[in-house]
């Protein structure tokens, strides 16, 4: 059991990073304002999940054997970077289409709800450092009367349910924002190649995190 003298600032802490710029938070962002509410709740789900199968390998190991063995954190990173890299690629293709084909104009690709939770659960999991920062945040919040698994699991648990309430907000916030002014910019047609270059600077971003 997890020692709950603790637990107010291990909120204060978690809502903290949260609210820090990151990948997730620039997705999210993204697509909501580009595209609505509904597909930045998806990436949020999809966010959500990456979360707990972070807490699961953590509480199991792997973030320590990914801090003994950098080769593995490095082959995570590539995987991650070159599927960022492929989606920003077809995103640019889709709106060169869209711009060169009259018929086509206006037409803004949609995704499934499930191409978006697995979106977002692949751009956080694919994401070696996401992995790494949980097996160096969370101990920092257990204490030596329980098992540290058990501990790990409701914490990481914890932490990944307070990223996906502030997603939500963060989603219905600028699904308005994204409203009011797309109506009047009519950025529209543009969003895939938006999104596209988004894609591609979150891949080499990833690439040139040391």
């Amino acid at each position: 059991m997890i020692d709950l003298s603790i637990v107010p600032l291990f909120f204060i802490a978690s809502i903290m990073l949260v609210l820090s710029p990151g990948p997730d938070l620039l997705l999210i962002s993204t697509y909501s304002s580009s595209r609505g509410f509904k597909p930045g709740f998806m990436l949020a789900i999809g966010i959500l999940l990456a979360g707990i199968i972070q807490t699961l390998l953590v509480a199991f190991g792997l973030g320590q054997m990914m801090q003994q063995m950098p080769p593995i954190a490095m082959t995570i990173k590539i995987i991650g970077a070159l599927y960022l890299a492929w989606l920003g690629v077809n995103l640019i293709k889709t709106w060169y289409t869209n711009q060169t084909s009259p018929s086509k104009a206006l037409t803004v690709s949609e995704l499934k709800p499930m191409q978006l939770i697995s979106k977002g659960l692949l751009n956080n999991l694919l994401n070696p450092k996401a992995l790494l920062f949980f097996s160096l945040f969370l101990p920092q919040f257990t204490n030596e009367n329980s098992s540290l698994t058990g501990q790990i699991l409701v914490l990481g648990t914890l932490l990944s349910l307070i990223a996906f309430t502030f997603n939500t907000l963060f989603s219905f916030g600028f699904s308005k924002i994204g409203a009011y002014f797309g109506s009047k910019l009519r950025l529209g047609k543009h969003v895939d190649g938006l999104l596209g270059v988004i894609f591609l600077g979150l891949a080499t971003r990833l690439m040139t995190q040391k």
